[in-house]
């Protein structure tokens, strides 16, 4: 999935009284998936010049694990298989979303895993559910996110009404076109399917690494099916306590503190940007840019809706600072919009698989949880937030607004405390805006025999197979041979921030940073590939 491909997680806080261990859900249909036998995958050459060895295959598995014998859907399959006489099981791997595709994923951590370590894995991809390659592939309204959309501040009843009646609009397109399969698009049956993926290998055990939406799945998968996890890394993590409502309103106040940090970036960079040397001003200028954007967008592509999802994946991955930077420079000081609408282009405009994404990303979070049904809840809450952290509080609101018209069910969350596993490997940034820190203290306690490795003062979103080593080095330990560290307090172990990038001194770095392999131009060697796999909003 290109990483404008628009997906999201999140994290806060939902009162313990409505969890419960298992869903009624799963407690009934897991003896029923239990029963299922499974294909063998039959898998085929699908190598690419980055990725030579990958092949690719599928599996059906029931639409509803209650009734195993009836309709079947697709999986697509990944795999870049081991190589050394030493064989350590299949290591699934997955972006996030919901709604990420983990196709090509597959590649990158075989790639960038030590060769010793990777050799000793199968290392596999997969589509989720309702994803990608996976068959049916959800796209509820093509098009959703086509400029130029409405602005997302409701300054005035229109502007709200036009937002409400898109959110309308999608979920009722959704409802119609997929009323047979949304009910049994969740993170609960994503999880009966990683399961049903550990059949067809015939594993008796799995290993599992994911990032951020991935991280929920490990939890989850590991709760329903505890004795079948070999090894599990978490890579920025979700809280389970805020699924998924107050989730959102958690990564508000931390992207806006993102934002916040690029501006004072840039006002560290005068000499190269001429914005000024005060972070707050150079702030105030962003938001009028983004109110000129409103009455006359940038290329009759970029108004003040897109502006935001421009922007936004900066707080993902400071590799795009420089890039985000010199295209507000270049509106600013020169009215030069080229750069903007380049920016946007590379970052944020949305093709096909950013839509499919975005209706499974909606299909499951509107599904896995309940959401606020009156919208005066929602205005009385983002209005609150917006006032002390505006940069996202409606971009948010809006993308997440389906959920309060959604028409399936919602199912409650799931208690992932857990004592029945072996050592598990978390990772968390504390300034990650995404999954914002908390989440890794959560499921750090949560999860008994778990070791939280934190990167301090890192702000980006999945650290780990990014460029720091010593993330790395415990990532490479624990899969080797299952070596995870033991410290005192929350955390076991704590790494030290990669460096922020420097602006680009040459016009080719420029271009390199506007077309999004940002490499270069930053410490993080690995992290623009990484972060275009991840995609934004999740």
């Amino acid at each position: 999935m290109r990483r404008s491909a628009v997906v999201l997680c999140g994290a806060t806080v939902v009162l313990a009284g409505t969890l419960t261990a298992v869903p009624a859900e799963a407690g009934t249909s897991l003896s029923a998936a239990t029963a299922q036998a499974v294909a063998k995958v039959s898998w085929k050459k699908c190598g690419t010049d980055d990725y030579p060895t990958l092949q690719c295959g599928s599996v059906k598995v029931p639409l509803d694990y209650a009734k195993p014998q009836g309709r079947k859907i697709t999986l697509a399959l990944s795999r870049v298989p081991h190589t050394a006489k030493k064989y350590q099981g299949p290591l699934l791997v997955n972006p996030g979303g919901p709604g990420g595709s983990g196709l090509t994923l597959a590649g990158f951590v075989a790639g960038s895993l030590p060769k010793a370590v990777a050799a000793q894995y199968d290392v596999i991809g997969f589509d989720p559910r309702g994803v990608g390659d996976s068959k049916p592939a959800l796209d509820c309204v093509p098009g959703n996110f086509n400029p130029v959309r409405p602005a997302s501040v409701p300054s005035t009843p229109a502007i709200e009404k036009a937002n409400l009646e898109r959110a309308k609009s999608f979920a009722a397109a959704c409802g119609r076109k997929y009323a047979d399969v949304l009910p049994y698009i969740n993170t609960i049956n994503a999880v009966k399917d990683m399961d049903s993926i550990r059949k067809s290998l015939g594993a008796k055990k799995i290993n599992y690494f994911g990032y951020s939406y991935g991280t929920y799945l490990g939890q989850v998968y590991a709760k329903l099916f505890p004795t079948h996890v070999r090894r599990l890394v978490l890579d920025s993590i979700v809280d389970p306590d805020g699924v998924w409502y107050d989730a959102n309103i958690s990564q508000d106040y931390a992207f806006d503190a993102r934002q916040k940090a690029l501006m004072a970036w840039i006002a560290k960079y005068n000499s190269t940007y001429k914005l000024g040397t005060d972070p707050a001003k150079i702030e105030t200028k962003w938001y009028a840019m983004q109110a000129e954007l409103a009455k006359k967008p940038a290329g009759g592509k970029v108004g003040a809706a897109e502006l935001e999802d421009t922007f936004i994946p900066g707080g993902y991955y400071n590799g795009y600072w420089p890039a985000l930077a010199d295209a507000f420079a270049a509106y600013v000081n020169a009215k030069n919009a080229a750069p903007l609408v380049k920016a946007y282009e590379n970052f944020a405009a949305i093709d096909a698989s950013g839509d499919n994404g975005y209706s499974i990303y909606a299909a499951v979070q509107c599904r896995d949880a309940s959401w606020p049904r009156d919208w005066k809840q929602w205005q009385k809450d983002n209005w609150a937030v917006y006032k002390k952290a505006p940069f996202m509080a409606w971009s948010n609101a809006w993308y997440n607004a389906p959920c309060a018209f959604w028409p399936t069910k919602s199912l409650k969350p799931v208690n992932v405390a857990n004592s029945k596993l072996p050592p598990v490997l978390l990772f968390q940034a504390t300034n990650d805006a995404a999954t914002p820190y908390q989440g890794g203290v959560t499921v750090h306690r949560l999860l008994k025999h778990s070791s939280l490795v934190v990167e301090q003062g890192g702000g980006n979103h999945g650290i780990s197979l990014s460029g720091n080593a010593c993330l790395d080095k415990y990532l490479a330990k624990y899969l080797t041979d299952g070596t995870v560290p033991r410290g005192h307090g929350t955390a076991d172990a704590v790494c030290k921030k990669l460096p922020d990038p420097k602006p680009p001194m040459t016009q080719s770095a420029k271009e390199a940073a506007l077309s999004g392999t940002s490499a270069p131009l930053t410490s993080v060697t690995g992290g623009a590939t990484l972060h275009g796999m991840l995609g934004f909003r999740g």
